[in-house]
């Protein structure tokens, strides 16, 4: 009997549709246990490794998405004061600095809650923590490299561009 459990709580797995969705995107990816995707995808800026847990006694689906970051003991402040900035604009997820690591991490769940994991939901999972990603990275290296303050390394990455030079 418990085999047939394992074999549901299998099936419901959603990163076996985060597999099928990274293929379909040809992102690299390493299947680390059957409760754990490694992924790295490349956006404008950088490369981000997206790591993706499933916790079935939660129902709960985890992205973290990371960048390396390297940030020197004098500017680890402005980051921080960077992160809560940019958390108060987030409606989804958050950021955390993990200095024993050496990353900016963006973090996001989601509660299943007795339902399957669809497609849509993957992707929108994909596309919040992508798109969180993508819009801070500059003003997490314009703290980091640059020496801004994080207000005005925030005001850069919300203006947003239209078109291409």
């Amino acid at each position: 009997m418990a085999n047939a459990g394992s074999a549901k709580s299998r099936s419901n797995n959603p990163l076996d549709l985060i597999e099928h969705i990274a293929g379909k995107h040809d992102w690299t990816m390493d299947r680390v246990t059957d409760d754990e995707l490694t992924l790295t995808v490349a956006g404008q800026w950088t490369d981000y490794h997206v790591s993706l847990n499933w916790r079935g006694d939660l129902e709960t689906l985890h992205i973290a998405s990371a960048f390396d970051a390297k940030i020197p003991e004098n500017r680890l402040n402005e980051v921080y004061r960077l992160v809560a900035q940019i958390n108060e604009q987030l409606w989804l997820g958050h950021f955390d600095v993990w200095i024993s690591e050496g990353l900016i991490m963006y973090r996001h769940g989601l509660m299943l809650n007795g339902t399957v994991a669809t497609d849509g939901q993957c992707e929108a999972l994909f596309k919040a923590a992508l798109e969180a990603c993508e819009r801070y990275y500059q003003a997490f290296q314009f703290v980091v490299w640059a020496g801004k303050e994080s207000r005005e390394a925030l005001a850069s990455s919300m203006f947003d561009t239209e078109g291409r030079a």
